[in-house]
C-alpha cells in the first residue's frame, strides 16, 4: 500500500508541475535555471565547507604532540 501512496503523491507532483510549466509559459525555464544555479552554488558551497572541516582537523592532528 505505501508504493501506491507514493506512487499518488509523484503523480500530484507531476501534475503541478505541469500545471506551474503551464502558467509560467515562457518563463519557466528561467525560473527552472535560477533554482537548480542556487542549489548548485548552495551544495558547492556545503562541501567546500566539509572539505575545510576536514583539512583543519588533519592539520590539528598532525601537530597534535599524541601523534608518533
Amino acid at each position: 500500500m505505501r508504493t501506491f501512496w507514493n506512487f499518488v503523491i509523484l503523480v500530484v507532483l507531476a501534475g503541478l508541475a505541469i500545471l506551474l510549466g503551464i502558467a509560467l509559459g515562457e518563463r519557466g525555464a528561467w525560473y527552472f535555471a535560477w533554482l537548480l544555479g542556487t542549489v548548485v552554488a548552495v551544495m558547492v558551497a556545503a562541501g567546500a565547507g566539509v572539505m575545510l572541516d576536514a583539512q583543519d582537523a588533519i592539520a590539528a592532528a598532525e601537530k597534535s604532540p599524541e601523534r608518533k
